[in-house]
């Protein structure tokens, strides 16, 4: 039996689908049943959620950088073990980006190849009878895409929900939750998006707030019966990123913990082991290890910390002499000389690559990316095509004069010159790593 599923998706960011997401996930949860987390594109923050509301892995599909196979491969796998996936939208639902049909990323994408339901949640405050106008809007803008349902967010009163939702359902969908404003519902947010779940320390009781909201404000006996079947096509793992060794040393901790799910699974399932460590426990790889990983994070909240990380500092060192290192965005940032934070104070970091950074100056640095290695590293051989994004809000103070790792595009193939650095057995760049090409 595979699992059914839906997808919750959105006008805009802000809307409060990622909270209805979570208070659906860890109700569903709590009446016995299997569910699972999926989120559309290159998000890591929200997956963490999921995972802790309902105890199984969430996992990202992602319609550009995954082929078609892996992409089937991984929906497969998610509806495998599960009774309902839900699966939350990134940004608007039809927000991707321009490319070929169905490789745009946008959750759009993945409803028309599933044939997956739309439960649309619709932030109406501000207005009324106007959100029918906006329903009606996402029920006609492609046939392939179904909305089956709306929840009305952030209401202020019974006629709010009267005039709002009477008007939805003159258009012949559903209104199957409505939900008074309330900013204790609210998950508190950061530079790169929500705070993540591991840095709470109420996390579950905020988490059953959720679903006590999800019970009280939406019929969900209404939403599983939207949801359908999930059964994709036959799909394999031939374009997962390969383990970069049988024993990885993996940083994880609350400054290094944005690493796909996906990609450390698809490293268990090719009989890879992953060894964790805490930088910010002073803690070093374990020297067994064949390869170190440092994911991205935030470890410009961290610096001082990090900075002061003699043991840390000292192994890395070591383990740099005869075995692969490799970091991405924030790990990429503390392999360099020196890191600025946001007061402007600069802490030293690793120097295992000659570059400095800053979040002392910021500047958005967003979208997908496709890089071509030109040399072998812990991501793939020389020549390799890899699909990934970048995210970061940090500068480049300093260059240092280490090689480059890669040539970068963007999205839509437009070159964008050369990406991260590498040096001896160390590698990095901003860009992080989805899946091969």
């Amino acid at each position: 039996m595979t699992a059914r599923a839906i997808i919750i998706g959105a006008p805009r960011s802000g809307s409060g689908k990622t909270s209805v997401t979570i208070g659906i996930l860890r109700a569903l949860t709590r009446r016995g049943l299997k569910v699972r987390g999926a989120k559309s594109g290159p998000a890591y923050i929200d997956t963490g959620f999921h995972t802790a509301a309902t105890g199984l892995t969430g996992v990202n599909l992602d319609s550009w950088a995954m082929s078609p196979s892996l992409l089937n491969a991984l929906a497969a796998q998610a509806a495998d073990d599960a009774d309902f996936v839900i699966l939350e939208s990134a940004m608007g639902l039809f927000d991707g980006i321009p490319a070929s049909p169905g490789r745009t990323g946008s959750a759009a994408d993945l409803a028309r190849l599933y044939g997956l339901p739309v439960l649309l949640v619709l932030d109406v405050s501000g207005q009324s009878t106007t959100a029918a106008a906006v329903a009606k809007g996402f029920a006609i803008y492609d046939p392939d895409v179904r909305m089956a349902g709306v929840v009305l967010n952030r209401l202020g009163s019974e006629r709010h929900r009267r005039l709002s939702g009477e008007a939805i359902e003159a258009i012949g969908l559903p209104v199957v939750g409505a939900i008074l404003r309330d900013p204790t519902l609210n998950l508190p947010e950061r530079h790169l998006g929500l705070v993540q779940a591991g840095e709470y320390d109420d996390l579950m009781a905020h988490l059953d707030r959720l679903a006590d909201m999800a019970e009280k404000s939406l019929d969900l006996d209404a939403v599983m019966a939207l949801a359908t079947p999930l059964a994709p096509a036959i799909g394999d793992f031939t374009d997962a990123l390969r383990p970069p060794g049988q024993r990885i040393a993996l940083a994880e901790d609350a400054a290094f913990s944005f690493l796909y799910p996906h990609v450390a699974a698809c490293w268990r399932k090719a009989g890879a082991e992953i060894v964790p460590f805490s930088p910010l426990a002073d803690e070093a790889p374990d020297e067994d290890c064949d390869v170190c990983w440092l994911p991205g994070g935030y470890p410009e909240l961290h610096a001082g910390k990090l900075a002061a990380a003699t043991n840390f500092h000292v192994g890395m060192a070591r383990f740099a002499e005869k075995k692969p290192i490799h970091g991405e965005c924030g790990g990429f940032m503390v392999l360099g000389e020196a890191l600025e934070d946001a007061g402007g104070e600069t802490h030293r970091m690793l120097g295992l690559l000659g570059h400095s950074t800053s979040f002392a100056r910021r500047k958005m640095n967003l979208g997908y990316r496709e890089a071509r290695l030109r040399a072998d590293c812990p991501l793939g051989p020389q020549g390799a095509l890899i699909r990934g994004h970048e995210f970061h809000y940090a500068q480049m103070m300093a260059t240092g004069n280490d090689k480059p790792l890669a040539d970068l595009a963007d999205g839509q193939g437009n070159p964008l010159g050369a990406s991260g650095y590498r040096r001896g057995h160390v590698s990095g760049t901003f860009f992080h790593a989805i899946a091969r090409v």
